[in-house]
């Protein structure tokens, strides 16, 4: 009978002041004082379906849903033959609630979800002759826990689920995965507060790289909890030896090699509860052996003192990221683009944003593309799927992308439960795909 008063009350505490602009995209974001308060800001993000609207992209582009009524697509992978793998799945969950704010933003953020259950499992789509539409679309793998990242390495297709590495035989044109899945390894499962496990393959295949998030906010849990989290790491792809590539990254929620480099990138999404514009989310080139912060420090050596026991010595070990997303837009998908996507988007990469929950203002809810100059990101983002909110209304929250050397970008949304395809409208002539 107090649920409705008490939730207006959160509100209205909630969505005091609103939130000041500043800029925050780039190498050198402004970083204002850090706000804190009884209940964090909150809006939340209500969904609704899209009925006869699309997303906006930029002229000369289109965009099509080639898959709807799927069960919460989070990642896709496009196969050699054209075929894309979409990976569906909800985790987490399990983490005990610890103070009154917890359960309060926990409470808004579900609100802001697809209430569909997650599917735990891979789905594969096929365009069998080329012209853009998806007509087959079958199971490829079932009964996995909250599958997220996918790699595909010669024959073999790695799937990070929220607690483990797999692997399964691949050969072109399958449809289906031919038995069970293989371990590689293990991954951190227990609590799982950041369930996702994004994943990326060296170059020569022989070692797979997973982003592996924090067990809290920012320590409130204990240190105990956050063994071997809130980091990247290096696993050999035969043995599943691993070690620790990369630490002090709250939550690594996607992972891309830059081609030709062969350097790993990663966008980051950040800690909450500091005010509308801290802490910048970010994307990073991931250095071997660097650590990045998480939870003593943030954009370098900008102390976080609510941790506790405080480590000041670690403050001035923080590695500065490459590149500010703005805070709380919340980054999960990233993919490097080629010329195929045409001249305007032919070197940098493209991030889902999945959108914002601890502000008044959402931010998010949209694809951007950040150029890359000398094979580092530079200058200022540029919108690519947009329309996501209107009216007080959320009908879509970008995840993973991926793009199709063919001339597409892949985009999963985890709210709508669609697959968008975004292409040039003048794209090359259509060639079938060998199957």
């Amino acid at each position: 009978m107090k649920r409705l008063p008490l939730i207006a009350l959160v509100l209205a505490l909630s969505s005091c002041g609103g939130d000041p602009e500043i800029s925050q995209y780039g190498s050198q974001p402004d970083l204002p004082k850090p706000q804190r308060g009884l209940i964090p800001t909150m809006t939340i993000a209500s969904p609704a379906g899209w009925g006869d609207r699309r997303p906006a992209v930029p002229e000369g582009y289109q965009v099509t849903p080639i898959a709807t009524d799927l069960k919460i697509p989070r990642q896709t992978l496009v196969l050699p033959n054209g075929d894309i793998l979409v990976a569906e799945g909800k985790g987490g969950g399990d983490a005990p609630i610890l103070r009154p704010k917890d359960l309060i933003a926990g409470y808004f953020k579900r609100k802001g979800t697809s209430s569909v259950k997650g599917g735990n499992r891979l789905t594969l789509l096929r365009d069998a002759n080329g012209d853009g539409t998806y007509e087959g679309r079958t199971v490829f793998a079932e009964n996995l826990n909250a599958p997220y990242g996918l790699a595909l390495v010669g024959n073999r297709l790695f799937v990070a689920n929220q607690d483990s590495l797999v692997r399964f035989d691949y050969r072109p044109g399958q449809t289906r995965a031919s038995g069970p899945p293989v371990l590689v390894t293990r991954l951190p499962g227990e609590i799982n507060h950041h369930w996702t496990k994004s994943l990326a393959a060296s170059p020569d295949g022989r070692f797979l790289f997973v982003g592996i998030g924090s067990n809290s906010n920012i320590g409130e849990r204990g240190m105990s909890v956050e063994e071997e989290r809130a980091m990247v790491w290096q696993i050999d792809a035969e043995t599943g030896a691993h070690r620790r590539f990369a630490t002090g990254i709250r939550n690594p929620t996607a992972l891309a090699v830059q081609p030709g480099s062969g350097q790993l990138f990663a966008v980051v999404n950040e800690r909450d509860e500091l005010g509308p514009n801290l802490v910048p989310d970010y994307l990073t080139s991931v250095r071997a052996g660097a650590f990045y912060g998480w939870p003593y420090a943030y954009w370098g050596p900008n102390p976080d003192r609510r941790v506790q026991p405080f480590k000041a010595e670690m403050v001035n070990q923080a590695v500065r990221p490459d590149y500010s997303l703005q805070s709380h837009t919340a980054p999960l998908g990233l993919a490097f683009s080629n010329a195929a996507m045409g001249a305007r988007f032919a070197d940098g990469v493209f991030i889902g944003m999945h959108g914002s929950w601890n502000r008044e203002q959402p931010v998010g809810y949209k694809v951007i593309f950040v150029p890359f100059r000398g094979g580092r990101p530079a200058g200022p983002p540029v919108d690519v799927v947009t329309g996501m909110q209107a009216d007080g209304k959320t009908f879509g929250r970008p995840v993973g992308v991926t793009v199709d050397p063919r001339g597409a970008l892949i985009v999963a949304d985890d709210l709508s439960n669609t697959v968008w395809r975004v292409t040039p409208v003048q794209a090359p002539a259509r060639v079938a795909s060998a199957r």
